[in-house]
């Protein structure tokens, strides 16, 4: 049953879209989500996608850059007052000053504008055109949530506590199941044994997320960045023990876990959905394959899910127009492996071929509704540069770089200022191969420090390597600068 809520918000939305669609005609826009879940990269996609245009980077699958179309680029004020701005500059000096540093993870939605002055292809509209590019970068886990709009408190319930009972979880969550027992769902609404059974909750999830070959896929995730909202009743839940024929009922724990279950629904992830996710045109999703893998085939199979669920929310398709003067939907969805310069060449086609799996399911729906969507491997800054080194009498292909500080590989430690030359290891041919436990293959890498770039002649410190950004960038905003 449809509520008066959800047909005020889609009116809501409807005029919004209306609106934006009476400003793009005056001159062409598109909206573009940027997220990525943990550690993936999001921030530094989103610094050097910016970077690479604003400062003219050689991009040669990007047509319009490679056919010298591309004029100027420029970034002006922001359209929305009530959201934060991407800290473009702060971000870029980190990563080009002299400490080289990652930039920080940022941890809530931010926005910034570019204006791309092109040239039009051949053809009835040939000539000046410009196109404002909104660029929104949310956390992953907030992308995780919008899953949760179509699950009540005890399907929700059951599905976490299941996966914390699996073996690959049970270490993380053992303080909170064994807490667990001690929750009667049909037991009263007490507030303090809601706030402890959250609390380890929380501390189960903030384990998964520290794991650095942990990929974090589990909701809530305002859990993990609560904001102005910590300790808010709407962030005050965490899954019961239920049995099947067990339902939440007014006046017991279950109820009250089960009334701010949807309360983090209606004042968290709703909000979301409507103000800003609702209102894109195009989507990429940055992913840390690799910590995947490392991880095992239990953790891909978690991801897979996650991915599932999170393409199920999107609102996909070919956009009429009518649909894009009312309800807008996303064409286009990019599925990114990140961090491809972390193994050679050879097998980033392979490490495509994963991304491409994992999602497979959940594309084919959506591009049975008219959205296009594509996985590939990309590095948004190439951190290493490839070698060859001898192994008794054979030549390995490896990566070369400088590994971050207190990294360790087979024992050496890195001291976060000396080269290291590493064979990775290989990706298998077979993309299914990675889900199987029995597979021995291996990927090692440590995290290497962003690339020193020298300035040019003239003193110029041009955007660090890249691989495959151009290709991304032809695929989410190419069609609009022919």
């Amino acid at each position: 049953m449809v509520s008066e809520r959800s047909y005020l918000d889609e009116a809501r939305n409807a005029a919004l879209a209306f609106g934006d669609s009476l400003l793009g005609m005056a001159k062409p826009r598109l909206r573009l989500g940027v997220t990525g879940l943990s550690r993936s990269g999001k921030t530094v996609f989103t610094t050097a996608l910016i970077q690479n245009l604003i400062e003219g980077a050689a991009l040669p699958v990007l047509k319009a850059a490679s056919e010298g179309r591309i004029a100027r680029v420029r970034l002006v004020p922001q359209p929305d007052p009530d959201i934060p701005r991407f800290p473009y500059e702060a971000h870029r000096a980190a990563l080009t000053g002299p400490e080289r540093r990652w930039p920080e993870s940022t941890r809530r939605i931010s926005e910034l504008r570019v204006e791309i002055d092109y040239e039009r292809a051949a053809g009835w509209f040939k000539g000046p055109a410009t196109l404002t590019l909104d660029i929104v970068d949310y956390p992953g886990e907030w992308l995780l949530d919008l899953a949760l709009i179509g699950q009540d408190y005890k399907s929700w319930s059951r599905q976490a506590v299941g996966d914390a009972r699996k073996a690959h979880r049970r270490e993380a969550a053992a303080a909170w199941l064994a807490d667990l027992p001690q929750r009667d769902p049909a037991g009263p609404p007490d507030e303090m044994a809601a706030e402890a059974a959250s609390d380890l909750f929380k501390a189960y999830l903030a384990r998964l997320r520290a794991d650095p070959e942990a990929v974090a896929v589990t909701p809530p995730g305002r859990f993990l960045m609560p904001g102005d909202l910590e300790g808010s009743p709407a962030l005050t839940f965490a899954p019961l023990d239920l049995g099947a024929d067990t339902e939440p009922q007014p006046g017991t724990l279950a109820g009250l876990m089960a009334e701010r279950f949807e309360a983090y629904k209606r004042v968290v992830v709703a909000p979301f959905f409507r103000d800003h996710f609702a209102r894109l045109d195009r989507q990429i999703v940055l992913v840390d394959v690799l910590a995947a893998l490392d991880a095992g085939a239990p953790a891909l199979a978690d991801l897979e899910t996650a991915l599932g669920q999170a393409l199920a929310a999107f609102h996909v398709g070919r956009n009429s127009w009518l649909s894009s003067l009312f309800a807008p939907r996303i064409e286009r969805v990019l599925f990114a492996a990140t961090k491809a310069d972390h193994v050679h060449h050879g097998s980033h086609d392979r490490l495509a071929a994963v991304m491409s799996h994992l999602v497979a399911r959940a594309a084919s729906r959506a591009q049975g509704a008219g959205a296009r969507v594509e996985a590939m491997a990309l590095a948004a800054v190439r951190a290493t540069r490839e070698v060859r080194i001898k192994h008794g009498r054979e030549e390995l292909p490896a990566i070369a770089g400088v590994p971050e500080a207190g990294e360790r590989v087979d024992g050496e430690v890195f001291d976060g200022v000396s080269e290291a030359a590493i064979f990775p290891g290989e990706l298998p041919e077979r993309p299914e191969a990675v889900f199987d436990p029995a597979a021995s293959w291996q990927i090692r890498a440590p995290r290497f420090r962003p690339p020193l770039v020298a300035p040019d002649a003239g003193g110029r410190v041009k955007p660090p390597p890249q691989i495959r950004l151009d290709r991304a960038l032809e695929f989410l905003i190419g069609d609009r600068l022919a």
